[in-house]
């Protein structure tokens, strides 16, 4: 599976690493205080709140923005957020979706919608490209916990599904239903994780030469940029020679 993982380094190495962080924070953030309003604004007691903590805590997010963002939601004064799933097709017929959280639906489905248009894609109807996806619980380790065996070793007594070791990260899949105890077991053996959190993992990709992974970048990029949008995910597959001229 490349799609997300691969953009994501990619993003990480493109040297926008203060303006993906920052954008980062704030997603987090939001997702903490709509995790902690919707329930138990004790992570103990509120599953997605915990897993929301422990994804802004991999990703370095301070103690206190995470604190701040949980008292927003106690103190009854945050926004009410709309949770939205959109579904496209981008250039080369690759397949997108993007999760939203917004408080004013009109203006985020009129943007994406422009950001598509203005990036040779097209937004389609719910449930458009949702069947190439499965819906899955993602851990993430750097390679320095250890090598793939003790990892696949750990992940199996969690209770994980598979894992996919690399030079840089070995990263654990899992059913979404399955993700706060196979993390939990995980930490217990491996330490804090770089990332915990529910994905859309492909099940199919299509494969772009480089004008096409160009292209499709444009559009990954401006999605991501938009504040009401959460994360995006995409079914591409490229060749490590396209690859490395995008890095």
């Amino acid at each position: 599976m490349a799609g997300h993982s691969k953009w994501a380094n990619i993003q990480h190495r493109k040297g926008r690493q203060d303006k993906i962080r920052a954008k980062l924070f704030s997603k987090l953030s939001k997702e903490i205080t709509v995790a902690a309003k919707m329930g138990d604004p004790d992570p103990d007691k509120n599953p997605r709140l915990r897993l929301a903590v422990k994804e802004a805590k991999g990703q370095s997010v301070p103690k206190d923005v995470i604190q701040r963002a949980i008292a927003k939601a106690s103190g009854g004064d945050a926004e009410t957020y709309d949770e939205i799933r959109y579904e496209g097709y981008g250039p080369g017929g690759v397949a997108v979706i993007v999760e939203a959280m917004t408080d004013n639906r009109n203006r985020t489905a009129s943007s994406v919608r422009s950001i598509f248009s203005k990036s040779g894609g097209n937004l389609g109807e719910t449930g458009s490209v949702g069947f190439m996806f499965d819906r899955k619980g993602q851990v993430i380790y750097p390679a320095s916990v250890g090598d793939a065996e003790t990892v696949l070793m750990a992940a199996i007594e969690a209770g994980a599904e598979d894992v996919e070791s690399d030079d840089e990260s070995h990263v654990v899949w899992c059913a979404d239903t399955d993700l706060a105890v196979v993390s939990t077991a995980l930490e217990d053996q491996l330490g804090e994780s770089e990332s915990t959190k529910l994905v859309w993992r492909p099940t199919t990709t299509t494969e772009l030469d480089l004008d096409g992974m160009q292209s499709l970048m444009k559009l990954l990029d401006a999605l991501e940029d938009d504040d009401d949008v959460q994360s995006v995910t995409a079914n591409f597959e490229a060749s490590d020679e396209v690859m490395a001229q995008i890095e």
